[in-house]
C-alpha cells in the first residue's frame, strides 16, 4: 500500500477511536431537522476528486453527525453498543474483501460460516439441518415461508405459485416483515391471517387451530406459521409447544421469528423462554441483537437441508461459479444472494472471546437491569409499567395528575414527553402502541447500559414530564385510531 494511503487509514481509525469517547457534551444524539442538515453539510459529488485529505473532513463530519449507538442512552431499536471483537471482525472482513458463494474464494471463512451455524443447530437441539447467514431477520422470515412453500409445493420454484388459495398464519403482535414476506412470495398480505393473543401478547394455539379449521372451511390451505420468540414491542415469546402440536396435526410448517430472543438459549435461567424450539422446521436468530455484533449478522437454520437447497437450486445455473465437485463445500448453493459477504467472522471471534458462558451471562445481566428498571417504574406513583416484562423490553408510561384520566390526553402526553427526550439528546427510546396505549419502549440490547443509566432514564422521564404543558394533546399529533 502507497505511503499516503497507509497514513490516510492511520487517521481515520485515530478518528474511529476518538469517536468512541463519550461525547464531552453528554449528548448522543442532535436534533437536526432533514433541511438544516442538509444546508450544513456538504453532499455535492465532484467531477473531480479532492482527495484523501477532504474524504478525511467528511469522515469527521460523518461522526460528528452521527447517533451515539455506543454510549449507554441508547435504548431504542433491539441492537446497540459496541464489541472490540465485532469492530475487529469488521475490519478484516473489509480488509480481505471475499464473497461468501463459493469455497474456493472463501476457504476458511466458509468452514467458520458452518462452524457457527451448526453451534447455533446445537443451540436449537436440532441435531440435522442446515443454514445461511442473512441480511437480518426481515430476510430470515422471507426465507422461512420460502422454505415452507418449497416443502409444501416441491415444484413451486420452476412451475410459479398461485397463493390465493393458501394462507399463513401469524400472532397479532408479528413482526411486519412477515407481511413483506407473504408479498414478495405472491402469496398476498390479505391471506395473512392474524391470529389472537393472549394478555401477555403470546398467540394462542387454540386460537391458531380454529383459525386453520376456519380458513379450510373456506378453500385455503395452510402454507405455514410464524411464531414469534420476542416480539419487538412487548418482548412476548409465543408458545411453540402448544403452537407445535396445532401444526404437527395439520401438517403445518412451523417457523420461529427468534431475531430478537434467540440469545435466551444461552441461558439457563431464560431458555425455557424458547422450549419447544426443536419441534420448528426452520429458525432465524439475529446475532446482531442482543448477542452486540455489529449489524448485519442474522441466522437461517433448518431442520431438513434438502428443502434449503432445493429452495436455492436456481444457483445451479450458475455454471460460471459452482462445479459439482465442490458441491458441499459452496455455500451459495444455500443462499438467496449471490454476492455476500462474510458477517460469520466477526461473530466467530466473539465467541471464541466469550464463549457460550459469557454469552449467558450478557443475557442475564440484561435481564437482572430490565428487572431493574420495571421495578424502579412500579415505584414511581407517576409512571405506569404497561405489561409485565418477560424480555428486555419494559414499556411504561407517564401519567401526570394534572391530566384527566382520559386515554387520548395521556397518549398525546406521552407522545410529547418522547418528543421531548428525542430533542434533549441524551437518551433515545421509542415510542410504540401496546395495549392500545401510547408507551414509552426502553430495550435493553446495550453492554454499555448500567442500572444507574436507567436509574438517569428514569430521572430524565419525570424531570421532562414537569415541564410539558397541560394540553399537550393539542401541540402533538395523537395516536392512530
Amino acid at each position: 500500500m502507497e505511503e499516503d494511503s497507509t497514513r490516510f487509514l492511520e487517521s481515520v481509525l485515530a478518528e474511529v477511536l476518538a469517536h468512541l469517547e463519550p461525547p464531552k457534551d453528554g449528548r448522543i444524539r442532535h436534533d437536526w431537522s432533514p433541511g438544516s442538515l442538509r444546508k450544513t453539510t456538504d453532499l455535492d459529488l465532484p467531477l473531480v476528486g479532492s482527495g484523501l485529505e477532504r474524504v478525511l473532513d467528511d469522515i469527521r463530519t460523518y461522526l460528528r453527525q452521527a447517533v451515539r449507538t455506543d454510549q449507554p442512552g441508547f435504548m431504542n431499536p433491539l441492537w446497540g453498543g459496541l464489541t472490540p471483537e465485532g469492530l475487529a471482525g469488521e475490519l478484516v472482513t473489509a480488509a480481505t474483501n471475499t464473497s461468501m458463494y463459493t469455497y474456493e474464494i472463501a476457504p476458511l471463512a466458509s468452514l467458520i460460516e458452518t462452524a457457527v451455524l451448526d453451534r447455533m443447530r446445537q443451540h436449537l437441539r436440532m441435531p440435522h439441518g442446515a443454514g445461511t447467514l442473512t441480511t437480518g431477520g426481515s430476510n430470515g422470515n422471507l426465507m422461512g415461508v420460502l422454505c415452507a412453500r418449497q416443502a409444501a409445493l416441491p415444484a413451486s420454484g420452476h412451475d410459479g405459485f398461485d397463493g390465493r388459495s393458501w394462507c399463513m398464519f401469524v400472532s397479532k403482535e408479528a413482526h411486519y416483515s412477515v407481511a413483506m414476506a407473504a408479498n414478495v412470495l405472491g402469496l398476498g398480505r390479505a391471506n395473512l391471517i392474524k391470529v389472537d393473543t393472549d394478555d401477555q401478547g403470546r398467540m394462542d394455539p387454540s386460537a391458531l387451530d380454529d383459525a386453520i379449521r376456519r380458513e379450510a372451511s373456506l378453500g385455503r390451505k395452510p402454507l405455514c406459521v410464524v411464531a414469534t420468540s420476542g416480539t419487538t414491542v412487548r418482548g412476548a415469546f409465543d408458545p411453540i409447544d402448544g403452537l407445535a402440536d396445532v401444526c404437527e396435526a395439520h401438517g403445518v410448517w412451523l417457523h420461529v421469528d427468534a431475531a430478537w430472543g434467540g440469545s435466551c438459549l444461552f441461558s439457563s435461567t431464560h431458555r425455557h423462554l424458547m422450549d419447544g424450539v426443536e419441534r420448528a422446521d426452520s429458525v432465524c436468530w439475529d446475532a446482531h441483537k442482543m448477542m452486540g455484533l455489529p449489524l448485519v449478522c442474522s441466522a437461517f437454520i433448518v431442520k431438513r437441508a434438502e428443502v434449503l437447497r432445493a429452495a436455492c437450486a436456481h444457483g445451479n445455473e450458475a455454471h460460471y461459479l459452482f462445479h459439482d465437485d465442490a458441491e458441499d463445500q459452496d455455500l451459495g448453493r444455500l443462499s438467496l444472494q449471490c454476492g455476500r459477504r462474510n458477517d460469520a467472522l466477526k461473530l466467530f471471534l466473539a465467541w471464541r472471546s466469550r464463549g457460550d458462558a459469557g454469552w449467558g451471562a450478557l443475557v442475564d445481566r440484561y435481564m437482572d437491569l430490565a428487572a431493574h428498571l420495571a421495578e424502579r417504574v412500579r415505584s414511581e406513583p407517576h409512571l405506569e409499567l404497561v405489561g409485565e416484562p418477560v424480555w428486555t423490553n419494559v414499556c411504561f408510561r407517564h401519567v401526570p395528575e394534572a391530566l384527566p384520566y382520559l386515554g387520548e390526553a395521556i397518549d398525546a402526553h406521552n407522545a410529547a414527553l418522547r418528543a421531548a427526550l428525542l430533542e434533549e439528546g441524551r437518551f433515545m427510546i421509542s415510542r410504540a402502541d401496546l395495549d392500545q396505549r401510547v408507551v414509552l419502549r426502553s430495550v435493553i440490547a446495550n453492554p454499555a447500559v448500567e442500572a444507574s443509566t436507567l436509574d438517569d432514564l428514569v430521572d430524565h422521564v419525570l424531570r421532562l414530564a414537569r415541564t410539558l404543558p397541560t394540553d399537550a394533546g393539542s401541540q402533538v399529533e395523537g395516536p392512530r385510531t
